[in-house]
């Protein structure tokens, strides 16, 4: 068994999100991105792509949502998307806002390698 400090990777990464996946586990199977959105920052795209599907959590503080669901995701609260659904996040709050995806593949459209 193995943790992973995904906080700390993400603070330290370009967008502020980290990608537990393949990289880490050596799976194909399944995925979780671990992220930050700053105050104010926007456009954060979430698209989880053919033959996937992927749920998005908010973990602290609330998300503005736009795109294939448009509204308020407030702490505590998960929105889920397939294929090829797009939205967009926003952070309208005064401290980061904490997300994490949970996706993986879907049994339409995706064979594993």
């Amino acid at each position: 068994m193995k943790t992973y400090e995904l906080r700390d990777k993400a603070i330290k990464s370009e967008n502020t999100e980290y990608l537990l996946g393949h990289r880490d586990t050596g799976r194909h199977g399944c995925y979780m991105i671990y992220g930050l959105l700053r105050p104010g920052e926007k456009e954060r795209r979430v698209n989880p792509g053919a033959g996937h599907e992927e749920i998005l959590l908010a973990v602290e503080g609330n998300l503005e949502v736009t795109g294939c669901h448009s509204g308020n995701l407030r702490e505590g609260s998960a929105l889920y998307l397939e294929g090829q659904q797009e939205c967009f996040l926003e952070n309208r709050g005064v401290s980061d806002a904490v997300y994490i995806i949970a996706g993986g593949h879907s049994e339409k459209g995706h064979s594993e390698a």
